[in-house]
């Protein structure tokens, strides 16, 4: 913390001088990103470094803030603490041998109670409208992951399917009603949007974290795919110049070199 703050001194680096909260949002999101990354890669050492990395932006916002009299790096680590504490009443509350809290599954449905009690608890916003339910839900999210708390959350209001299977066919519905669309009209791309939302409820469903399923299917595209790649360079060829079935077969050949890995 105190080497960010040297920085930020009027003889410090000029670039973290000029830094603000918005100017840093896309490097926070970046950072956080190549973490993630790394925790895929199983690159241990690589994860370290990414850390780091996350926390020096957090370090950054902190003192930005700081220099504008708004908060210090404690106070957030004191807000923090709080709600740590706040949420896990199986470990911290007065009454946490009465608490049954055995499995993960527990102990998410005690802390989506306790966050329900939170916004329950401050009532209005600021501009003195009540809060809905969805309001605190970044909008900011990745879509796919927006989508994953919209549903939980409605689904918890009791907003909710009656099983998986009419789930499904609220997928064939939509998909009849993308069908029914001009193609490449906006009315295509909003009813495939409500495609892809009834699908997410699937995974839902299904206990799949479907934001963590397409970012595993996306790396295993990028894996075939630069196989397909070495095999073309190998046979002196470029990609582009195959027909449909030669691609193909090098997506085959790709399936199962994997599955015999």
């Amino acid at each position: 913390m105190r080497t960010i703050w040297r920085l930020r001194q009027p003889d410090g680096c000029p670039w973290d001088r000029e830094q603000t909260h918005a100017s840093l949002s896309a490097h926070l999101v970046e950072e956080a990103y190549e973490a993630v990354e790394a925790i895929a890669d199983g690159d241990v050492a690589h994860l370290r470094e990414e850390l780091g990395d996350v926390l020096e932006q957090v370090l950054l916002h902190a003192q930005v803030a700081a220099d504008e009299g708004a908060f210090t790096v404690d106070d957030v680590c004191h807000d923090l603490n709080e709600k740590l504490v706040r949420r896990h009443p199986h470990v911290f509350g007065a009454r946490a041998q009465d608490m049954t809290a055995t499995s993960a599954d527990a102990v998410l449905d005690i802390w989506d109670d306790v966050k329900r009690q939170e916004r329950e608890a401050k009532g209005a916003s600021d501009d003195g409208e009540t809060s809905g339910l969805l309001d605190s839900i970044p909008v900011s999210l990745p879509a796919l992951l927006q989508c994953q708390k919209i549903s939980k959350r409605a689904a918890a209001a009791g907003f909710e399917w009656e099983d998986v299977r009419a789930v499904w066919s609220q997928v064939q519905s939509e998909r009849r009603e993308f069908e029914a669309e001009a193609p490449g009209s906006e009315a295509a791309a909003e009813e495939f949007g409500d495609l892809l939302f009834a699908l997410v409820n699937v995974a839902r469903h299904e206990g799949i974290d479907a934001e963590g399923a397409l970012a595993r299917s996306n790396r295993k595209f990028r894996r075939r795919w630069a196989f397909m790649e070495r095999q073309a360079r190998e046979r002196q060829v470029c990609l582009d110049e195959l027909s449909v079935r030669e691609l193909n077969q090098l997506w085959d050949e790709a399936k199962r070199q994997e599955r015999g890995a």
